[in-house]
């Protein structure tokens, strides 16, 4: 277990995730193929090509839940009881097949639950594509986090 408890969350800390990825043609696919999402910007190449994208997009919830598994080592593995929310989910830039991202977490609020057993971390996570010198925003989005206290862990 590698996860932060409740009382190891400081508000306003930005956590820097090590981990980065980089997103496969192969990823995609089957990302699509197991949620059956079947939009051609994502999997018809000669469609795609047509757009204002110029090419296959990779999937933004893909994206997404890519983002949060970066994150789970430096913020909740091993010690979350539940992930309550994921809100305010934007995609300001493209991801394409061969594209590395990487991810950073910054803590935004934090208080504990009216049991005091637990508390609710809520981060904002960023995502940038790093392949690129200028390292756009690829996704952002808060998410709030059910957490075990150090005390109450068993």
């Amino acid at each position: 277990m590698t996860g932060r408890y409740y009382e190891d969350f400081e508000v306003g800390e930005t956590i820097e995730h090590e981990k980065r990825r980089t997103i496969s043609e192969a990823d995609n696919q089957q990302f699509c193929d197991m949620t059956m999402n079947q939009q051609p910007l994502h999997l018809d190449a000669v469609f795609a090509a047509e757009t204002q994208f110029d090419g296959r997009l990779v999937n933004g919830l893909y994206t997404m839940s890519l983002a949060v598994g970066l994150t789970i080592p430096d913020t909740t593995d091993g010690t979350i009881v539940a992930n309550l929310s994921y809100d305010n989910v934007e995609h300001p830039n493209p991801v394409y097949h061969g594209d590395t991202i990487r991810v950073q977490s910054t803590v935004t609020g934090k208080h504990e639950t009216s049991d005091g057993e637990r508390g609710i971390v809520t981060m904002h996570v960023e995502v940038f594509k790093v392949n690129d010198e200028e390292e756009p925003l690829v996704c952002e989005f808060d998410r709030t986090a059910l957490s075990l206290k150090r005390e109450h862990a068993t």
